[in-house]
């Protein structure tokens, strides 16, 4: 694929959304393991009580890991375009680079967490209805033309 090719504002947005993501959940996860209580990010003990959890170790590894590291690997692919070949079993859309279609897990897996945790926490809160609505951004700016256009492998329209 071209490297000259022009980015479209589109994709910087999606740059903007995966960084944001990327880092947030690696501070709020990094927090949640450093006191595994939730105290320090003002997070009763009692939220975890619907959950299969005893700490927040779990939930904070997971929110470093999953929403924390992998946006931002996916960032790096989204700019860098790399070779991802290998990764060709994990993505249906053949024609795109597989960072598009993991851009869109990131997306889809994001709105996942946020129910489950409204419902193991019986709450929902301003920071839920946030992380939502970045959660359902992500995959609709993944999904414009102009950002397919961009990641298409063979230059394709």
């Amino acid at each position: 694929m071209e490297q000259t090719k022009k980015r479209p504002g589109t994709v910087i947005v999606l740059y903007v959304l995966q960084a944001f993501l990327g880092i947030g959940a690696i501070g709020g996860g990094g927090l949640l393991l450093i006191d595994t209580s939730g105290e320090m990010m003002g997070m009763p003990f009692s939220v975890l009580e619907r959950s299969p959890f005893d700490s927040f170790l779990i939930p904070g590894l997971l929110l470093l890991l999953i929403f924390g590291l992998l946006p931002l690997i996916v960032l790096y692919g989204l700019v860098k375009k790399p070779d991802w070949r290998r990764y060709a079993g994990l993505v249906p859309f053949k024609e795109l680079h597989p960072a598009w279609t993991f851009s869109l897990y990131i997306g889809f897996g994001q709105t996942i967490w946020i129910m489950v945790q409204t419902y193991m926490m019986n709450a929902v809160s301003v920071v839920h209805i946030f992380y939502t609505c970045l959660g359902l951004l992500i995959p609709a700016v993944t999904l414009l033309p102009p950002v397919q256009k961009y990641f298409m492998l063979d230059g394709r329209a």
